[in-house]
């Protein structure tokens, strides 16, 4: 019977101090992955919220990478169409040749729940996800179909 209990004491001895080593270790490389200030970090333009990793914490310049109003009204061609020449499920305006003072203004008004018709309820969710430089792209993108 000792000789089982002193066996599992020993198993956890073994186990428990690789468990610490192994955290040793990862603490040692986080320590040489810090990121020093000069260097650049890109972050998304459609990245609402980001939790910031101590090892960014001292970044002192962030550049955002914009998205172009081609990519971003991919997700709208599904229903307007490729040229923006549809009515959207059959229901919305034709917004092909709309300025992009209209078009901004509309994304706008979608997002914060101000503007649409039969629409607005889906619109809005799909006008939460863009950033107001998304809204600009998109809006120059339309406008020149």
């Amino acid at each position: 019977m000792k000789k089982i209990v002193l066996s599992i004491v020993l198993v956890f001895l073994i186990v428990g101090c690789g468990s610490q080593e192994k955290a040793h270790n990862i603490k040692e490389n986080e320590k040489k992955q810090t990121i020093k200030h000069e260097q650049v970090v890109e972050i998304n333009s459609d990245v609402k919220e980001e939790i910031v990793p101590k090892s960014l914490q001292n970044i002192t310049k962030v550049t955002v990478k914009k998205r172009s109003g081609e990519s971003i009204f991919k997700a709208c061609a599904s229903c307007h169409g490729t040229k923006a020449e549809k009515k959207a499920l059959g229901k919305s305006q034709v917004i092909k040749g709309w300025k992009i003072s209209k078009i901004t203004n509309a994304l706008h008004g979608y997002k914060n729940g101000t503007y649409g018709g039969a629409m607005k309820g889906l619109m809005k969710g799909q006008a939460s996800k863009l950033s107001n430089a998304d809204i600009k792209a998109v809006a120059g993108y339309i406008s020149k179909l």
